[in-house]
């Protein structure tokens, strides 16, 4: 930013000082432009830089300076991380204020220092106290910002910036020569920390306007939404902004975000119990000063703890039914968390996340968990999760299995919904797998046909792979929410309610039976009529959809689950060592890893080198050496023992079989899951197939390593009865 910019920039905010003003008066949060919420009036494009707030941000008005007055503290002094912490008075900026973006990357600062995750809830909570009780405006684009995300999964809002982009703002904004920026980002590991120290390196004449939480949600949104040929360098005009105006910690966490990873092992899990805790605590909506700080104050430790968790699976479980931020916070902000439920249900237009099936390892596995239940067996189509939304007016929306809008993708289906439903259909929500299918054979086809479709956009006249819809599942239909109900009586309002047409829109072919010898001949047609196998699901007793969750309602019984482990794995491809014989001039055997929610790590699991054809290894080659990195992220957890000739940018995700798996002294994956010191590995591991639907954050977890394959089993060999650890685990 060119000097007269920068005074002109600090004129109209208000905060013209010289670098020479005490340090405590020039960091408190109220002394400079966003501490104080009337909107500038710009002379010049720039001059509204730190203004804007975004259309879902209401302007605030000035109030009190903090609690009876007093100044608030330095946002360098803000720890919401203290024992007995005051939502007001341990705040670093004062009521009708915005919330300082340092406030956040403070709470930020305090959660990476820290590995234990209910101590990391309460400190996030502690910050979300605070913003209900000061600024609740601001409540939403914190939330965003501690998810590291822009707007709801089905909008598709998202950054895009890469690292040689964020690197050139980095440079052009401190000062510094691109190669120093390069050469520093090598050897930390982390170019967060390195825009930090650059920033705080460099000195300037006037000090630029404080960042807001609220005014950083708006930049980012305003990069993510830019497009055409310059868009880039008004990006980077963005963020160089951002950067001039950074203080401490600020450009280490503006750079995480915009390169799409927070790093400091923040779940969406915790910051649903961080916000449940929250209004629980300081209920909203009660004025200034608030009269309710701590609304669990007066209960025991044990009581307050029930109480909270109580609290938590409310909200937790209407975000299932509602995932969506926009609609919620606001919902919680006027009723608070136990009127939730009355007031947000499941909404034809705002996915949900399915419910997936745990893997079984055989039909007496499967007889035995289900010996005192009716069940069906179902057809497991190879194809992609398709969510199919019919709203009142007519519309119908496609949304993936990660809640991603795949309405352009899929323009054929849309068309031919209309004609497949009946007219007592108003509204529903069906649940579907889109399969690859050919018209002249009249047979399903590969999902490897189905990857080759356009993903966004697709014009109709334009498509060469034809899809067919298999339904299996109805969760809404004209106003009421089906999740409760039994299967049983959701599959029959399925049937009732659609009429199949070949190749376009058929039921899943099922065959309800309790006979090993039957489940064994329907297994072995359904690998004939080129499906993976079977899905097998109750019928009456424990028979309701269950969101986002992995449950024993539903059980996998593919082919190869008779022999070695009951699942595949989807792996994301770290590292990769150069071929020898055939393989010379090539990659012969690659690093894989499993994904850890908690840490935000990859953890290493094993080496592969078997099920490639020389075919896919060339692709994979191909592919994959336009992401060889100098050194292993810092976010890569492994032993020194297995390391690769090229590190892999986690870009691309794996399906693989193995016999077993094993504790192991050398990979990672789950290490202090099973064994405190050890982690997982898999034996004789197989490639299958890309992933292509699945980003590497989707990658199989830890978790599911641990308690989903390797604990079954363990249990599996040792006959014992499947232990509480490895109940229904949390989807997302």
């Amino acid at each position: 930013m060119e000097m007269q910019e920068m005074k002109e920039l600090a004129e109209v905010n208000g905060t013209l000082e010289e670098r020479t003003v005490n340090k405590g008066e020039e960091e408190c949060a109220g002394g400079g432009a966003q501490g104080k919420l009337e909107p500038p009036k710009p002379s010049r494009a720039i001059s509204s830089f730190f203004g804007e707030c975004g259309g879902s941000v209401a302007p605030l008005v000035q109030g009190p300076l903090g609690w009876g007055g007093v100044v608030p503290l330095d946002p360098m002094e803000y720890n919401p991380s203290k024992s007995s912490y005051h939502p007001v008075q341990d705040a670093c900026w004062g009521h009708g204020q915005r919330v300082p973006y340092l406030a956040v990357a403070r709470t930020f600062e305090r959660i990476e220092e820290v590995s234990a995750r209910l101590k990391n809830i309460e400190t996030l909570s502690n910050l979300f106290r605070s913003v209900v009780a000061l600024s609740p405006s601001d409540i939403l684009p914190c939330i965003y910002l501690c998810l590291n995300r822009l707007g709801p999964a089905y909008k598709g809002l998202e950054l895009g910036i890469g690292e040689t982009i964020l690197m050139k703002a980095v440079a052009q904004a401190t000062g510094r020569q691109l190669d120093q920026i390069k050469a520093e980002a090598q050897e930390k590991g982390d170019l967060g920390l390195v825009a930090e120290s650059s920033r705080s390196n460099q000195r300037t004449m006037f000090t630029p306007p404080k960042l807001s939480a609220a005014g950083v949600f708006s930049k980012l949104q305003e990069i993510a939404r830019m497009t055409g040929s310059a868009s880039m360098n008004k990006k980077i005009d963005i963020i160089k902004g951002l950067f001039v105006a950074c203080r401490h910690s600020e450009a280490r966490y503006i750079t995480r975000s915009l390169g799409g990873k927070l790093r400091i092992g923040l779940a969406e899990q915790s910051v649903l119990s961080a916000i449940a805790h929250a209004v629980s605590l300081t209920p909203p909506g009660q004025g200034f000063p608030p009269e309710v700080l701590d609304a669990g104050q007066s209960k025991s430790a044990e009581a307050r703890k029930a109480w909270l968790e109580e609290q938590t699976q409310i909200l937790k479980q209407t975000f299932c039914e509602l995932p969506s931020y926009d609609i919620i916070v606001p919902i919680l902000l006027e009723h608070g968390v136990e009127s939730l439920p009355q007031h947000c249900k499941i909404t034809p237009g705002i996915p949900l996340k399915p419910m997936l099936a745990q893997p079984t390892k055989g039909i007496g596995e499967v007889l035995k968990r289900f010996e005192e239940a009716a069940f069906t067996c179902e057809y497991k189509y190879d194809g992609e999760r398709a969510q199919i939304h019919i709203l009142e007016n007519g519309d119908v929306h496609i949304y993936s299995r990660n809640q991603e809008d795949n309405t352009s993708k899929y323009p054929d289906i849309i068309s031919r919904i209309p004609k497949v439903k009946k007219d007592s259909v108003q509204s529903c929500i069906l649940d579907a797998e889109a399969v690859a299918w050919d018209p002249e054979k009249r047979q399903i086809q590969p999902f490897q046909i189905l990857t080759t479709r356009k993903r966004k956009d697709v014009e109709a006249a334009e498509i060469k792979v034809q899809v067919c819809l298999y339904a299996f599942d109805i969760l809404y239909l004209n106003g009421e929410s089906l999740v409760k109900e039994p299967f049983s009586r959701r599959r029959q309002l399925l049937h009732e309610s659609f009429v199949e047409t070949e190749g376009e829109f058929l039921f899943a072919t099922s065959m309800d039976t309790c006979s090993l010898d039957e489940i064994s001949e329907f297994l072995d047609q359904s690998i004939k009529d080129s499906c993976e196998g079977l899905m097998v699901k109750t019928l009456e007793v424990d028979a309701t959809y269950e969101i986002a969750k992995r449950s024993h309602k539903w059980l996998k019984l593919k082919k190869d689950y008779l022999e070695g482990v009951g699942d595949t794995l989807d792996l994301v491809v770290i590292g990769a060592y150069l071929g020898k014989g055939k393989r010379v001039g090539m990659y012969g055997g690659f690093l894989l890893a499993c994904y850890d929610e908690e840490s935000e790590e990859y953890q290493s699991i094993c080496k592969i080198g078997t099920g490639f054809t020389e075919e896919s290894l060339e692709k994979h080659y191909s592919f994959l050496k336009d992401h060889v990195l100098e050194k292993p992220r810092p976010y890569y957890r492994w032993d020194s023992s297995t390391e690769p000739n090229h590190w892999l940018a986690a870009v691309q995700v794996w399906e693989v079989k193995c016999a077993d798996l094993s504790i192991s002294p050398v990979h990672k994956a789950a290490i202090g899951l099973v064994d405190e010191e050890k982690g997982i590995s898999l034996r004789f591991p197989r490639f299958l197939r890309v992933r292509d639907d699945k980003k590497p954050e989707e990658a199989t977890t830890s978790s599911q390593v641990a308690h989903g394959l390797y604990r079954r089993q363990q249990q599996i060999q040792n006959q014992q009865l499947v232990e509480k650890a490895e109940e229904e685990e949390d989807f997302y």
